[in-house]
This record gives C-alpha cells, sequence and structure tokens, in this order.
C-alpha cells in the first residue's frame, strides 16, 4: 500500500511514512494480513458473499444458494446473509440506543442542576415537547423532566405496542406504509428483543421476514433513538449554525497540552472546554512548559463539538475521521486521548506506551487490554472528571515533550460546518421555498444525503468518499454529508466555499447566491434521523409528495460497521434509493440480492444499488433522481 491506496489525505500519507519508520504495526499492515494471496482485499468467499454461519454447534457452516446446500438445520445462504444482517443491524441500533441513554440522563441531571451544563435552547425544547404531545407548562427545567419521562416510556413499550414517538414523528404516508407491510415498530427495547429472539437457529431462517424485522427495527432506531439524541443534543448543547472550523492533522501543536475527546459521545469533551476556556486552566499549562491548553476534536465526538461549538484559541479544530487515528497518535502530540463510546481501536494502548500520552477510557462499554485507569462518565459528576482529565494530560505534557520527537508541518485548512434543519432554513430566509424552487427550475438536480464511514476496503481511506462526492456535485446534485464521510469532506476541502469550482454551472451559481459550500456539513452518523425529519418537510412543503416520489437520494460510498448497516436498511423503509459501497456480505444471496435492489421498490419505495465506480455510481443516483423529476412534471 504506497499513496491514495492508504489514504486520501496528504497529512495520513505522510503520518504513514512516519509509521513504517517507527516499525508500528499499523492499520494499513493489519488489512494487507487479512487478503488472500496477492489480492489483498479478497477474503474468504464464502464470508465474503453471507453465506456462512456459525451461531451452533453444528457448524460453522457454508452455502450454495444455486445448488441448494444448505446449512445444518436448512436454513438457505439467503436465510444466512440476512440473518447475520439483522444481528449486524441489531448491534448497530443497540450502540445508537446507549447514546441516546446516555444523552437522556445527561438532560434529566442538567434538568436538575446536577452537571456544568444548562440548556442552550429552551425554545426548542418547548417546541420538540409540543410535538411530542408532552406538557410544557412550568418551567424550562420541568419540561425537560417530564420530556425524559416521555420518551424513556416509549423505549420500554413492548414491541407489539406502538410507538407514540414514530406515530407523531413519522409522515402519515411512510407511517401508512409501514402498517401495510407490518413493520410499524413498538418500544426500541421490545424491537431489538423481538429481533435477536427472531435470529436463534430454528426461528427464523426466512430471508424476506428477516429483511422486513430489520427493516422495522431501522424505523424504531431512527425515530426514538437518532431524532430524541439530536433534538437533546441541541437543546443541550445548542442547534448547529454554519462557522469556519480548522481542519486536518496540522491542527496539532506539540508546544500546547492536547487533550483528544474521541468516540460518539461528546458530554465530556464539552465540559473540558468549558473548563480550558477558563484562565486558570491556561496558566496551569503554562506552567508546565506549554503555550496553554488545547481541546482537539476527534472523529465523531469531535463533529458532535465542533457542529455546535465555534473555534477559538482553546477548542482548536478537528482532526478527522477514525482511519486517521493512529496517524494522530504517533504525531508526538496527543497528551491524553479521552474514549468515549465507538471508534477507539483495542490497539491504541500499544500506542499510548510508544507515543507517550493517557490512554483514558471514559464509558463503561469502552475497555482495553493492559489499561486498567479509566474514569467512567456521570452526568452529576461530569465537571470533576473534566478537571481531573485535563490535569493528566497537563501532568502528561513534560513527559512527552522530552521523550517524544513530534511532527510538525502537517497541512491545516477550514471547512464550513453547523448546518443543521434550522440553520439551513436560516440560510434560506426562514422557508424551503428557495431550495425547492432551485430543485424545480432545475438550477439543482436534487439532493443526495451522503451518510457514510470510511474504509480501506478496495481503495484507501476516503478515496472512493471523495470520488463520488465530487462526481455528485459536478451533476448539480447538493449533497448533505454526515458521518466519518463528513470529516472525510471536511479535511478534503470540499465543504469550503472554494468547492463550489468543483460544482456544475446550476449548484455553484445557488452556492453563490446563498453562500454555502456545495457539500453541506449536516452531522454524525447519529443525524440520520435528523435528516430523515428534514426529508419529510420537503416532502410535505411540496405538496405532501410520497418520500420515494421525491428527487433525493442516500449515500454511502464506504459504510463500514453495524451502525451503518442499520441506517442503510432505514433508508429503504423510508423509500429511498440508496447508493452503497463496498459490496455488502450478500452477494452469494442472490434471492436477498434480488429483494433488496428489485423487489423492494415495490415493498417501500426503497431500493439498494451497490457499485464500486464512482463515475458510474453518480450516473445511477442521477438517473434515478431524474427519473423522479420527471413523474412529478418538474
Amino acid at each position: 500500500m504506497e499513496g491514495k491506496r492508504i489514504s486520501y489525505h496528504e497529512s495520513v500519507q505522510k503520518m504513514h511514512k512516519k509509521l513504517k519508520e517507527d516499525n508500528m504495526n499499523t492499520i494499513w499492515d493489519r488489512y494487507v494480513a487479512q487478503g488472500l494471496g496477492k489480492n489483498l482485499d479478497q477474503r474468504c468467499p464464502f464470508c465474503m458473499g453471507g453465506v456462512r454461519c456459525d451461531l451452533c454447534s453444528n457448524g460453522p457452516c457454508r452455502a450454495d444458494v444455486e445448488k441448494d446446500k444448505r446449512g445444518v438445520c436448512g436454513i438457505t445462504g439467503d436465510g444466512m446473509a440476512m440473518r447475520m444482517m439483522l444481528l449486524r443491524n441489531i448491534m448497530g441500533t443497540s450502540t445508537y440506543h446507549y447514546h441516546t441513554d446516555q444523552t437522556i440522563k445527561t438532560l434529566r441531571a442538567t434538568a436538575k442542576k446536577l452537571t456544568p451544563y444548562e440548556i442552550q435552547e429552551p425554545e426548542k425544547l418547548k417546541t420538540f415537547a409540543e410535538r411530542l404531545g408532552v406538557d410544557t407548562s412550568g418551567d424550562i427545567n420541568e419540561i425537560a423532566i417530564r420530556l425524559c419521562d416521555f420518551v424513556e416510556k416509549d423505549f420500554n413499550r413492548k414491541y407489539y405496542e406502538p410507538s407514540v414517538i414514530v406515530e407523531t414523528l413519522a409522515p402519515e404516508e411512510r407511517k401508512e406504509a409501514w402498517k401495510k407491510i407490518g413493520i410499524f415498530p413498538g418500544g426500541i427495547y421490545g424491537e431489538m428483543m423481538f429481533s435477536t429472539s427472531s435470529c436463534l437457529t430454528n426461528v427464523d431462517g426466512y430471508y424476506a421476514s428477516l429483511a422486513l424485522k430489520a427493516m422495522r427495527l431501522g424505523v424504531a432506531m431512527a425515530y426514538q433513538s437518532q431524532i430524541v439524541n439530536e433534538f437533546c443534543m441541541d437543546i443541550l448543547y445548542g442547534i448547529p449554525k454554519p462557522h469556519a472550523m480548522r481542519v486536518d492533522l496540522g491542527v496539532l501543536d506539540p508546544d500546547y497540552v492536547n487533550v483528544l475527546p474521541n468516540g460518539h459521545e461528546p458530554f465530556l469533551g464539552f465540559a473540558m472546554v468549558q473548563l480550558a476556556r477558563k484562565p486558570e486552566w491556561q496558566e496551569k499549562a503554562k506552567a508546565a512548559g506549554a503555550k496553554g491548553l488545547r481541546i482537539i476534536a476527534n472523529i465523531e465526538t469531535g463533529q458532535e463539538m465542533i457542529q455546535r461549538w465555534k473555534m477559538d484559541e482553546t477548542f482548536y479544530g478537528f482532526t478527522g475521521n477514525w482511519i486517521m487515528q493512529e496517524a494522530v497518535l504517533a504525531s508526538g502530540c496527543v497528551d491524553l486521548f479521552a474514549c468515549d463510546m465507538n471508534c477507539s481501536m483495542p490497539v491504541d494502548p500499544i500506542y499510548a506506551e510508544k507515543y507517550n500520552f493517557k490512554l483514558i477510557p471514559v464509558s463503561e462499554v469502552v475497555v482495553f487490554e493492559g489499561v486498567s485507569e479509566r474514569m467512567d462518565y456521570i452526568p452529576e459528576k461530569a465537571e470533576e472528571q473534566a478537571a481531573a482529565l485535563l490535569d493528566m494530560a497537563i501532568d502528561n505534557f513534560k513527559i512527552r515533550r522530552k521523550k517524544i520527537e513530534p511532527v510538525t508541518g502537517l497541512p491545516m485548512k477550514e471547512a464550513i460546518v453547523g448546518f443543521s434543519t434550522e440553520s439551513i432554513l436560516e440560510a434560506l430566509g426562514g422557508t424551503l421555498d428557495p431550495l425547492l424552487n432551485a430543485i424545480k427550475d432545475g438550477t439543482i438536480r436534487g439532493v443526495v444525503g451522503l451518510v457514510s464511514c470510511t474504509s480501506l476496503r478496495d481503495k484507501g481511506q476516503d478515496v472512493h468518499t471523495v470520488d463520488v462526492t465530487k462526481e455528485l456535485i459536478k451533476r448539480d446534485l447538493l449533497v448533505l454529508s454526515l458521518g466519518c464521510g463528513n470529516g472525510a469532506l471536511q479535511v478534503a476541502g470540499l465543504c469550503s466555499a472554494d468547492a463550489k469550482e468543483l460544482a456544475g454551472n446550476g449548484l455553484k451559481a445557488l452556492c453563490e447566491k446563498l453562500g454555502v459550500p456545495p457539500v453541506l456539513s449536516f452531522g454524525t452518523c447519529t443525524d440520520t434521523g435528523r435528516l430523515a425529519d428534514l426529508i419529510a418537510a420537503i416532502a410535505k412543503a411540496l405538496g405532501d409528495v410520497p418520500i420515494p416520489d421525491l428527487p433525493i437520494a442516500a449515500a454511502a460510498p464506504e459504510y463500514m460497521e453495524q451502525k451503518a448497516t442499520i441506517d442503510a436498511i432505514f433508508a429503504l423503509a423510508l423509500g429511498l434509493y440508496t447508493y452503497v459501497n463496498p459490496v455488502p456480505t450478500v452477494s452469494k444471496a442472490p434471492n436477498l440480492v434480488k429483494l433488496l435492489t428489485q423487489d423492494c421498490e415495490q415493498v417501500t419505495g426503497g431500493i439498494l444499488d451497490v457499485e464500486m465506480d464512482a463515475v458510474k455510481a453518480a450516473d445511477n443516483i442521477l438517473a434515478h433522481i431524474e427519473s423522479k423529476r420527471k413523474k412529478l412534471g418538474i
């Protein structure tokens, strides 16, 4: 691996050379080691095709659908592939909802004045509570507690008790479609139990049934986990609004104490920023010999933070997405890596020892082999925990500067971040009309919600995401980016005003008129539900157009993990054309492939497209959007 087979980003390519010089075992080495023969992307063909199972002691089993070769229990390859996909979906849903549970716990403690946070958006709290039918009398903290009570009650409904959250938030047309095919969900905990129970050996081996259960789970996840989580994050920390943010590895300066909150939950990250902005903490850092104390945003925790809070000399910038992690840690600039839920690698202790930084898990679900020191997040102790973490980082500075030769001269640029439904409406003058008019008159052809991870499959980190996005904006398709793919596009420069020069003439004109980039930085993977809510608003503004008929598509050019699979399944349930890459592990299950790529359109209106070539992928998305424009007569 070399050049762009490592990464799209110059900074990561440079750090990869440093890692090799340091004889460090890297994610790229481990990826190559998994290949078969000379093909570094080849794996076991049964595993790649999804037609293997090791869930019972009669296995592992393999299946060949064309020969009617089945598992010992009699399950087909189609059943194997969809059952394993559903299990991945359950894992993704569970992790999303763990995050939501922590957010609700934090909001409740904040309403009781037990945390260092304050409710930043009382009007959004009232609006969201009213939308859900929650009593909005009394003071803002009372409303917040009632909201917490309401959503937790809904989470705990039985799977056969329809979710009030979904009933309240979802579009009428979608609710009717879901009820018709039996995928309108109950409470999310019950749905996870229902899906998990279905995956037991000799329970449900029918791929179509399992696919419907996955969609049902996806609907529960998007409305109960994602929308509730992100709206409550807005209530606590502010609604995202557009602003500039420094990005890429150049944000790391070895002469500062650098603290990196990492993962998906920004609670302690925000608490540390609040403390670090105080003069006494900057003086502590300077007393240790540093120029100051900085909090550096990282991965999805970083996305949550940079979307909401503006940069300054303390909250300095954002590094990038998760495959950059070893490059970040090897920079010789990190003093403390605080690991909350998700995206902290099991190899990190080796890097902590080599590059002399403190590696501290701050979530009860995160555990590293050989690391005993930890600080599990407790909302009521957030300020005390944040202070302890900053003290550790300051104490580490002298050790790190004495022992480690840092890497300097890494690139840094600026991205425009902080687009949300509210800020998009604000940019449009308070109404969706300018966007809708631009779609109707053909200035732009449509909108693509890019919700992606980052992967080394087939290409280097972020290469396919950037290539696909460039092709989309060239075709006058406005892109809203989320997840690790959002970090990819920020660091690649596509979330900057200058990127309009890469767009088609229509999209470029819209960017100049509104003063926005062609790629709107919309948030993290947990913002998928927020995006669905915006899509519903667009459908309503166009005259209650069914969502499957909108000139809109979803794209995941580099999906990677289990949370991404449930996002894609939800997009299909929502009725969206959904492009994914790499090829999912279902390719040897032909009946399932046909269901997802052809027949699903007749069931929910959604359809899955898989394409490895960026130009062809963009052409396919545009063709779909043009067909919807023709149907709408625009």
